[in-house]
């Protein structure tokens, strides 16, 4: 794959030199991105804001962190409340908000959910590009003002989840570590989404998820939440406490102590 950053318009050129140089990748200036030639994707900064969009004449839509419309914006005003699955595996009810860390961020939709829940949110994204993503939607929600509590409840970190978790001190720990490890799906309905497609060429696999929970179940004080595909096996380890099914995914719940027992 061919990666470079790119923009739109002389008032985007700033801000994508600077993060050309961040992620020591080329910079071009208002790309083609009908033409897959040269770049199978480009980081493009339009209108202040930052995407991942594909290249050639047959390119699905760009890839952004998009936390103010949506399905994302649906979701936090009709999606459920503390009924949601997301809720359940992570023990939200009554007046218990666990200190949650994000280890596999992605694009933020699961972090946000659980802000706009009440929880405090911090996210760890080893992608460097992924983490550009992620700050510009973070960027974008913070100027729409209904907004401000729940980004105010979201942090962002771009760090190995595995590594954080390894130096991670007893002071840092968090109540509720969450995971969403990604790995090749049998389901091929799952690869035409867009977004999937364009991280697993950008960022591959997570082939350390077995790792990655090892570490996250020495650190978690309460609990860690591993979200799957619904027929998806568990990672390999430790059995799970007890699973939440969904239509098309689970959380499998691995519960070290009661939420709220101290």
């Amino acid at each position: 794959m061919t990666l470079a950053v790119g923009w739109e318009t002389l008032r985007d050129e700033s801000r994508a030199r600077v993060l050309a140089e961040r992620l020591q990748l080329p910079l071009v200036a208002q790309p083609d991105l009908s033409q897959d030639e040269t770049w199978s994707q480009i980081l493009l900064v339009a209108a202040g804001e930052v995407a991942l969009c594909a290249t050639g004449r047959k390119r699905p839509g760009p890839v952004k962190a998009d936390f103010t419309g949506g399905a994302v914006a649906h979701r936090r005003q009709f999606g459920g409340g503390t009924g949601q699955l997301i809720a359940k595996a992570c023990g939200i009810k009554g007046g218990i908000r666990p200190n949650i860390l994000d280890a596999t961020a992605g694009l933020g939709r699961d972090a946000f959910v659980l802000a706009t829940l009440g929880c405090r949110v911090h996210m760890l994204e080893r992608s460097p590009v992924v983490h550009a993503l992620l700050e510009s939607g973070l960027e974008q929600a913070a100027a729409v003002g209904d907004l401000d509590e729940i980004i105010g409840h979201m942090t962002l970190e771009q760090a190995d989840g595995r590594q954080w978790l390894e130096q991670c001190s007893a002071e840092q720990a968090p109540d509720l570590i969450y995971l969403d490890p990604m790995f090749p799906h049998t389901d091929k309905k799952a690869l035409v989404k867009k977004e999937m497609l364009a991280f697993r060429e950008l960022v591959g696999y997570d082939s350390d998820d077995r790792e990655l929970l090892a570490a996250a179940l020495k650190v978690a004080r309460y609990r860690v939440v591993v979200k799957r595909a619904r027929k998806a096996p568990a990672i390999e380890g430790p059995a799970p406490t007890y699973t939440v099914d969904g239509k098309s995914s689970r959380y499998d719940i691995y519960a070290l102590k009661a939420l709220g027992s101290d």
